[in-house]
């Protein structure tokens, strides 16, 4: 992939730098003072239940909202006040839309790419993002996974300095997903910074540098995978039963356990116990199980993953 155009990719200053973000509509509060930060030449993603605050946080930096408190610059820039010159150095994916429903795929992409100075080339495109096959499709004909790939195409096509890109392989087939996630792992190669939101926790662990996660517009963790997911000595014990957990289970576990194990619900029918694993906690796990009078279905050692990470810390999925 052809290099990106830009003035200042090895510039000191972060591509995104929110200080003291406060939005508000009405009553609720979307975001509550936050705090965050993306490094230049990174995949960032930013994680959150539907509600957490993360699309108007995203819709801010993007310049289609104006921040009520705070700060945030992008690309050193002001979203708003330097719109104008910010612009050409930015791309954006939305989740759905962008498109003209009676244009033809290839159309769109050409009629996008004459707005540009210094485009990449559009057959490149089609071919990397396998639009070909729907290249003279209306918009409104394609499939879900094909809309996602145009779009993607639209928001690189300008050589992006800093790409905003929402759900990218939403509706996708195991391969085209492949192909996107190589073509953004190819974009970060050549200095392109992207900040990431998506509800696949495989493509976050696979794609980002730092993960940001944000609950009830705040920020409750972040880092890198690694980070969140092992940090040092810790694993996880997904416990699994084969009738529901009595009453304040989690509590009475993490009593036998000792204080420097987290114990979890994730259902009436398994837990997750993070801390230090070995086989002392895998006896006092089952002989738990025997005194409480639950039967174990299954007792397994491993790592967390980042949904184990957000269950912990949030009590609810990415989709609720």
């Amino acid at each position: 992939m052809p290099r990106s155009s830009s003035s200042a990719a090895s510039g000191t200053v972060p591509a995104v730098e929110i200080r003291g973000l406060r939005m508000a509509y009405g009553d609720k509060v979307a975001v509550d003072g936050l705090d965050l930060e993306v490094a230049r030449g990174s995949i960032t993603a930013v994680l959150g239940p539907n509600g957490a605050g993360k699309t108007t946080t995203l819709e801010t930096c993007e310049g289609y909202r104006k921040a009520q408190q705070g700060t945030v610059r992008v690309l050193g820039l002001d979203p708003q006040a330097d719109r104008r010159h910010l612009l050409p150095r930015i791309g954006v994916m939305l989740q759905s839309g962008g498109a003209w429903t009676g244009v033809r795929a290839e159309e769109m992409l050409r009629h996008i790419a004459a707005l540009h100075a210094h485009p990449l080339p559009v057959p490149m495109l089609v071919d990397r993002l396998g639009l070909a096959e729907c290249g003279r499709t209306p918009y409104r004909r394609l499939s879900g996974g094909q809309q996602q790939r145009l779009s993607l195409a639209m928001a690189v096509v300008g050589r992006p300095e800093l790409l905003f890109v929402d759900e990218p392989t939403a509706g996708m087939d195991p391969q085209s997903r492949r192909d996107t996630w190589a073509l953004l792992e190819e974009l970060r190669g050549d200095g392109v910074t992207t900040v990431l939101t998506t509800h696949y926790m495989d493509e976050a662990e696979r794609l980002a540098d730092t993960v940001h996660i944000i609950d009830h517009g705040r920020m409750i963790a972040s880092g890198s995978p690694f980070e969140l997911t092992r940090g040092p000595g810790i694993s996880t014990i997904k416990l699994v039963v084969t009738r529901p957990f009595p009453d304040h289970a989690p509590e009475s576990l993490r009593r036998v356990l000792g204080p420097e194990t987290e114990v979890s619900q994730v259902n009436a029918y398994s837990m997750l116990i993070t801390g230090p694993a070995d086989a002392t906690t895998l006896g006092k796990v089952s002989a738990w199980c025997e005194e409480v009078d639950v039967l174990p279905e299954s007792l397994s050692l491993g790592q967390r993953t980042l949904e184990d990470v957000f269950l912990e810390l949030t009590g609810r999925g990415l989709a609720a």
